[in-house]
């Protein structure tokens, strides 16, 4: 089925979703998403439109696109603390992207709804047993039972109420004083501030205070929302179509659709379907919207995909978020950007050099090297500048955790020390320090195409 039929917030019921789960109770599920759909939006239609023009500055290179957090946020770790360990990492690369590399940053955290993953096969073999595939929160738990992993809808309203939580803690942080640019030294996490990366830090806070400090005394005023506040967005691979609808709601100002589950949803490797429900769905609201592209993807497709979630061609809509792993990137990258480019598209192209790059260890755990994330980053940006087109972003997991799950790095963590704190739910994550330099290093890329350009 064609998307040719006018759009309705559940016209995409009349196309194939993939990675649904198996609800076993259908009633369950309708009165689950009954009870969502008259819940209060976690975002707003005006919050979403400000996102947007900020990501039309990074289509343009006049910005840079910093979206970073968990692979799969877990209901237990949805804490003050954990949250505001996240949020003082993704401040401190936004203070090196921004004060090192000279580019406003677009901050958007994947928060308040990553609770849903999608999985290669249903089932899983978890000590011998066959299982279903844990595939998030949201949907069913990990515990390897048969009970745990049955999908309860009741776990979406949950997730709802989780996610609420988060935006109401993240909004304080940013609008009550924590995110202000004079708390810059408070970012500095305690594991981190010794290594070579929290020194570099320190040094960059100090001029950042010294350049406060000069305002104030020239008789500027500090106390402006640039400076005390930060703008912070939050999004999520949107999974679960039927949670989506729940909370799409009518801008009351324009008129138009708006899913206000999140400020920014993305659409995965796997239901990215041109005649699929992911696609129907989101071509008919008007949030900025995210698309993973890996090394399998048809061109033509990329093209069909393109015109049919951003058909105004419109500057900060659409996202392409390329992750091919190293090994690929060169082949990859370079035919499709300059295919997107000859059609005159507006997009804004991000970096996710995580997924391509992930392997298992000898003793069985999933990790991901820093080398290869960073050679990544460098091809990703080197591509662009030959084509002549902007590296507008970067997409990373990570936590503000001190964790071993991605090996190298500073301290160069090796495959034999992973199990000393790995604590990923889903996928291998960046520590705070591993995240402060490659923040770092892209700023220093940013910096460098910028002097040349002079």
């Amino acid at each position: 089925m064609r998307h040719h039929q006018p759009w309705t917030k559940d016209s995409w019921r009349n196309f194939s979703a993939l990675q649904q789960p198996d609800w076993p109770d259908h009633q369950a599920l309708d009165e689950a998403l009954t009870t969502i759909s008259a819940l209060p939006p976690l975002v707003f239609a005006g919050e979403i439109r400000d996102l947007k023009n900020q990501l039309a500055m990074a289509s343009r290179g006049k910005a840079f696109l910093l979206q970073g957090g968990d692979c799969a946020e877990s209901f237990s770790m949805c804490t003050a603390s954990a949250i505001r360990e996240l949020l003082k990492v993704i401040l401190q690369m936004t203070v090196i992207l921004g004060y090192a590399g000279g580019k406003p940053v677009v901050k958007v955290g994947r928060m308040a709804g990553q609770y849903a993953k999608p999985r290669s096969a249903d089932t899983e073999i978890v000590d011998g047993t066959e299982l279903p595939s844990y595939r998030g929160d949201m949907v069913n738990g990990s515990e390897p039972t048969i009970e745990a992993r049955r999908p309860d809808p009741q776990r979406m309203v949950k997730g709802y109420f989780m996610a609420c939580a988060t935006m109401n803690i993240l909004r304080a942080f940013t609008r009550g004083g924590y995110a202000a640019l004079d708390r810059v030294h408070a970012w500095n996490q305690e594991f981190v501030k010794n290594s070579p990366q929290g020194q570099l830090y320190e040094k960059l806070a100090r001029q950042i205070e010294q350049a406060i400090n000069f305002m104030r005394v020239v008789g500027l005023d500090t106390n402006m929302p640039q400076l005390t506040q930060a703008s912070f967005f939050t999004s999520h691979e949107a999974l679960l179509l039927g949670y989506e609808e729940a909370l799409t709601r009518q801008d009351s100002t324009t008129g138009d659709w708006y899913d206000c589950s999140a400020h920014m949803l993305w659409i995965g490797e796997r239901t990215r379907q041109i005649d699929g429900a992911h696609i129907e769905f989101f071509r008919g609201v008007h949030n900025p919207i995210g698309v993973k592209i890996g090394p399998n993807h048809n061109i033509d497709d990329v093209k069909r995909l393109v015109n049919i979630l951003n058909p105004e061609n419109e500057p900060g809509k659409l996202t392409l978020i390329a992750r091919f792993g190293i090994k690929k990137i060169a082949e990859g990258l370079t035919p499709l950007v300059r295919a997107l480019k000859t059609e005159g598209f507006n997009l804004v192209w991000s970096c996710d050099p995580m997924h391509g790059n992930t392997y298992a260890t000898a003793s069985g755990l999933k990790t991901r090297n820093f080398i290869n994330i960073l050679e990544e980053i460098r091809a990703f940006f080197e591509i662009h500048w030959q084509e002549d087109t902007v590296p507008g972003g970067i997409h990373f997991e990570m936590t503000g955790a001190d964790v071993t799950e991605c090996v190298g790095g500073s301290r160069d963590i090796v495959d034999q020390q992973l199990a000393q704190n790995y604590q990923t739910m889903c996928d291998p994550r960046l520590n705070a320090e591993q995240s402060l330099e490659l923040a770092f290093q892209i700023a220093q890329l940013i910096r460098d195409n910028c002097s040349t350009n002079l």
